[in-house]
């Protein structure tokens, strides 16, 4: 299986980032257009200071794309099993990439989140959602 655009993009940025800022998480690299979005995170959290710093390291990027850098804020993406083990108990919205079970998105509790597959308390029970059917994931704010 061949990776995505947004795939091989992040694992450069991962690769650059490892040993300049070896504290940053790529959470998700967003390919639109001409414009490549960056979320990230840190340990003691994102500042601007850690966005200017990303962005100098990312320099050879900005050639090819707008660069974007910036916090998950509220909403933050969730793209590694290990994200969805640390939000447990904290509500969250999966698409995914075909329906399942007759849907496309699904809003709920993340109940469990092992190293296959991710599993939500929904309004009319409970799904078991595989990481790769996952199209684009994310928590719910406010919740």
């Amino acid at each position: 299986m061949t990776d995505s655009p947004e795939q091989s993009v992040q694992a450069e940025i991962e690769a650059q980032l490892a040993s300049a800022e070896p504290d940053v998480e790529v959470l998700l690299a967003d390919l639109s257009g001409g414009t490549l979005r960056l979320f990230i995170d840190h340990p003691d959290g994102v500042t601007l200071d850690l966005c200017e710093r990303v962005t100098h390291v990312l320099a050879p990027l900005r050639e090819r794309y707008a660069l974007e850098v910036s916090s998950p804020g509220s909403d933050r993406p969730l793209t590694k099993p290990a994200h969805f083990h640390r939000f447990l108990g904290r509500r969250a919205r999966v698409r995914v990439r075909e329906a399942h079970d007759g849907h496309k998105s699904f809003t709920g509790e993340l109940v469990g989140a092992s190293e296959e597959e991710v599993t939500l308390a929904v309004d009319d029970g409970v799904v078991a959602i595989p990481y790769s059917a996952i199209a684009r994931s994310n928590l719910v704010p406010g919740e």
